[in-house]
């Protein structure tokens, strides 16, 4: 595992055994690149992708690691989402896209959770990149005048019971993207907010490993 920077900007880099079959950008919430998002890279790396995580909130919190579970770190967390710009991020994952592009591998996807949910939708609206998947993602419900903009497959994986996106904006999101042959959702029922978390008290060990397995099938087939 190593690390490699685009300006100020860090980005955690695990790298397969051999030639990586793909990349994927990994998104993070709005805890930073915690051990969480690393485990995510890990995992995808162990899986033949060139897995990496920018850390996105470089600006005004780089090195941002903090824990779900610890209640004034979420405070903290909160507290960063409220003065981020999720067009900073697309300006960023933009940038490790060409990267990582430039680097030799031609296919990228990426996968975001929370925060990297919505980043995720945004990247496959704004950008070409090869798919995207994003995790409870919030806000999408606002945005989905981009939607006719997007160019490759996308995933949604949405937990019925998430705290942060009622039932209302997942009815919109349905309203506003069941109809597009690029885009697949997929509904958790009874599951909240954070459910496919690596660890911690938000995972639901049936429902990621469901959520999990989809997402992986999608970027075999599309990456």
């Amino acid at each position: 595992m190593s690390s490699f920077k685009i300006g100020e900007m860090d980005v955690y880099v695990a790298e397969p055994a051999g030639t990586p079959k793909a990349a994927i950008i990994v998104i993070q919430e709005i805890f930073g690149v915690n051990p969480g998002i690393r485990q995510k890279c890990d995992d995808w790396a162990a899986a033949g992708y060139l897995a990496v995580a920018p850390d996105l909130f470089w600006r005004f919190a780089p090195g941002c690691n903090l824990d779900p579970d610890v209640e004034s770190e979420l405070q903290e967390a909160f507290g960063h989402f409220g003065v981020y710009d999720a067009n900073d991020g697309v300006t960023d994952i933009g940038a490790v896209l060409k990267e990582v592009r430039a680097r030799g591998v031609a296919k990228v996807g990426c996968v975001g959770y929370c925060l990297g949910g919505r980043l995720a939708y945004m990247i496959a609206a704004r950008t070409d990149i090869d798919a995207a998947v994003g995790y409870y993602g919030v806000m999408i419900d606002q945005m989905l005048d981009e939607a006719a903009h997007i160019k490759k497959p996308l995933m949604l994986h949405i937990p019925t019971a998430d705290g942060f996106v009622d039932s209302a904006a997942q009815a919109t999101m349905h309203k506003g993207l069941d109809g597009n042959p690029l885009v697949t959702l997929h509904d958790y029922e009874g599951l909240d907010h954070g459910f496919a978390a690596t660890s911690g008290n938000r995972r639901d060990e049936a429902g990621a490993q469901l959520a999990d397995a989809r997402t992986a099938a999608f970027f075999e087939a599309n990456l």
